[in-house]
């Protein structure tokens, strides 16, 4: 038996199988990703298994690219050989908002329930959920089961999760939820797997197209730069982070609509705003405009900053866990981070810096280092499929 894991996008739809063997979830056997699945793009499916990689151009049909995606999915789970079979569907879902912490089974009353939570994060939550219809109607008879992006930040204090707002405000909901919670967790867990000091105080730090820190005590999420909404805390790809309120009120003297603003706050801020050029780190360090180092500092300053703040949290550091597609793979930004927090003591190994591995975990950290630093590639999908392992156990006893 194996778990499919998935994560559906506007745009994207990302896609692992794990075997499962004597109840315990196995490495991934199939990854991939399906691109320009927007309309009029240009679909493409990527995806690697045994140890070969392809790239095969979606055929789309007159029914929508994200339908045609599930099909040729299907097609290719059929067609490779060793795929064994699915017993789950395990999505990941960036909100639960109040009502959900732990993963559950899909049902209609659930996925309305969700869908109240859309405005929170409109990257996200609608097309997580449409990615759930789609794969019912195209695997009816699998569970289809939602493991929560906000779950692992259940364990911060009501202190640390409140706004200074008025009760009749944070009685209906709002508050600090946190997120990237699939993955800090598979961070969390690896860290604990290699280093002793994890037991104690880890800042780790998930930085992509999406960014955020995560404070953790015993294991446990303690604090987060993410709050209400994915549109708190750091910089990032598109997003401004935190972001003075006034801003928005005098946006709003200014005219702005409510639809003007999300596209601002969601889409057009962040490396791409500042910038003028990219959202993607890569093309930013390899672009000679003024403005591209200008993103990349203010990024940087950014992470220091909130990392100052998480650290205090801590009451001190034992370990930092560097995680995302910039975390993963800009030594640099690094260097630049662990530079500016010196002072506490943390050294890089240049060497290991560079030469980190892409795909297993790695120390970079000197040897004589007041703290542990590590690379740590996340893999949210796993824990997803150990969730949804979980489920089914529970279900059958």
């Amino acid at each position: 038996m194996a778990i499919l894991s998935v994560n559906a996008g506007s745009s994207t739809l990302k896609f692992a199988i794990y075997p499962v063997e004597e109840g315990v979830v196995k490495p991934s056997i199939l990854v991939g990703n399906f691109e320009g699945l927007e309309p009029n793009g240009s679909p493409v499916l990527h995806y690697g298994y045994g140890g070969a990689s392809e790239t095969v151009p979606l055929v789309t049909s007159l029914v929508d690219p994200f339908t045609s995606a599930l099909e040729q999915l299907k097609e290719l789970i059929i067609s490779l050989p060793k795929i064994p079979k699915i017993n789950a569907i395990a999505h990941r879902i960036v909100h639960g908002g109040l009502l959900y912490a732990d993963s559950v089974i899909a049902t209609d009353a659930i996925l309305s329930d969700l869908s109240q939570l859309n405005s929170l994060a409109p990257l996200h939550q609608p097309h997580n959920l449409e990615g759930v219809r789609a794969f019912a109607k195209a695997f009816p008879d699998i569970p289809q089961v939602l493991c929560f992006d906000t779950a692992f930040h259940r364990t911060i204090s009501e202190t640390a999760s409140a706004f200074a707002l008025p009760k009749e405000i944070t009685d209906l909901g709002v508050k600090r939820y946190g997120f990237h919670g699939l993955s800090y967790q598979y961070i969390m867990g690896s860290l604990l797997d290699c280093s002793s000091r994890a037991k104690g105080r880890v800042l780790m730090a998930h930085l992509g197209n999406g960014a955020s820190l995560c404070a953790a005590k015993a294991g446990k999420s303690i604090a987060t730069t993410m709050g209400f909404s994915a549109l708190d805390g750091l910089m990032m790809g598109t997003r401004a982070g935190a972001l003075d309120a006034g801003v928005i009120l005098y946006l709003l003297e200014k005219g702005y609509s409510h639809d003007q603003l999300e596209r601002l706050l969601y889409k057009k801020s962040g490396l791409l705003g500042v910038s003028g050029i990219s959202a993607d780190m890569r093309k930013l360090r390899a672009s000679p405009e003024p403005l591209a180092k200008t993103a990349i500092e203010l990024f940087t300053y950014r992470v220091v900053r909130e990392a100052g703040a998480l650290i205090a949290c801590l009451e001190g550091l034992d370990v930092i866990g560097f995680s995302g597609g910039i975390g993963e793979h800009d030594a640099q930004l690094r260097q630049d981070m662990i530079e500016k927090l010196s002072w506490l003591g943390i050294r890089l190994d240049q060497e290991r810096n560079q030469n980190a591995s892409k795909d297993q975990i790695v120390r970079i950290s000197a040897d004589d280092s007041s703290v542990e630093v590590w690379v740590v590639p996340t893999d949210e999908g796993m824990v997803a499929a150990r969730d949804a392992q979980n489920l089914l156990e529970a279900g059958s006893h």
